[in-house]
């Protein structure tokens, strides 16, 4: 199973070749590397007209050029959820945009919840969560409590302004910078549990205090330690991976083998993609595995 993030109005992958994509960010054209879009560029018309481009250095890193002065910053809307965004130098933009589509499966999941029991009382844990879209798009939809944890906290002080952009101070979202193992850890010695469990965990990285992360060696203890978190009346546990070369088979397993082996339910996996106007075609953009406790394709 495929998912697409088909709904946007103010984002737009405009072409996609050459190992670059072109993108539409509100009425900012950016110009930004993307090893997946391996075909050549077949037309280079429109390309001239990005605001700013984003060059790779060969030493790592890179930076952008910038053709015309543009904003440090601006918004974009995603239907209701609003988000900062800003070009910076590791050529990110502060956003996901291919993440929408598992924005409207966490809302519309939470939401279902609330309908069939306004009563319930719905806690999720977003990790590796960054500048906290699905933060957002859980906390909007009705859950009374998020927990978003990140290693740095430059990011999660761009997650605080996207809060105060969807006006959700009266929401109650915790904001934490800690490495996401010890948390886990802590978290099962104090009997806390939650009903929804999202993460983005990255293909290499380093906790708050320098700890090593590698997703093909940890991400099997990482799902073991997380599903001990789920309550007994949990919603879901979503992956996303952007580790090129990783199989969905082995995603599928591993979060049949820890998540699904503790809590039935229902998994399923897929490629997240992105459409492309030009020629209408799609832009992988990673990978997705969830297990959810309700048949996904009830409705």
């Amino acid at each position: 199973m495929n998912q697409v993030a088909s709904d946007w109005k103010d984002y737009e992958v405009l072409d996609a070749g050459g190992k670059e994509k072109l993108e539409r960010w509100n009425d900012i054209i950016l110009r930004r590397p993307d090893p997946v879009a391996l075909w050549p560029i077949d037309d280079e018309s429109n390309w001239k007209l990005a605001h700013a481009i984003y060059h790779r250095s060969n030493k790592g890193g890179g930076q952008w050029e910038f053709k015309t002065k543009i904003k440090d910053y601006w918004t974009i809307s995603y239907k209701d959820l609003r988000f900062k965004i800003s070009p910076t130098g590791f050529k990110h933009t502060g956003l996901f945009p291919e993440q929408a589509a598992n924005w409207d499966f966490i809302m519309n999941t939470i939401q279902n919840a609330k309908k069939e029991n306004p009563n319930r009382q719905i806690r999720i844990l977003n990790l590796f969560a960054y500048t906290g879209g699905a933060t957002m798009a859980a906390a909007k939809a009705g859950a009374d409590e998020v927990v978003h944890l990140d290693a740095s906290k430059g990011i999660n002080a761009w997650a605080k302004e996207n809060m105060e952009l969807n006006h959700l101070q009266n929401k109650k979202i915790r904001f934490l910078v800690d490495d996401v193992m010890k948390f886990l850890a802590r978290e099962k010695r104090r009997g806390r549990t939650y009903d929804g469990i999202i993460m983005d965990p990255p293909s290499y990285g380093r906790g708050p205090n320098g700890e090593v992360w590698k997703l093909e060696d940890n991400i099997y203890d990482l799902l073991v330690e997380a599903s001990e978190l789920l309550s007994d009346q949990s919603l879901f546990f979503l992956v996303n991976l952007y580790t090129t070369g990783f199989p969905l088979t082995t995603l599928r397993q591993t979060l049949e083998r820890t998540v699904a082996r503790k809590h039935k339910g229902f998994v399923e996996v897929g490629e997240t993609l992105l459409p492309i106007t030009k020629g209408n075609s799609y832009l992988p953009c990673g990978s997705f595995g969830r297990w959810t406790s309700f048949d996904p394709q009830r409705d």
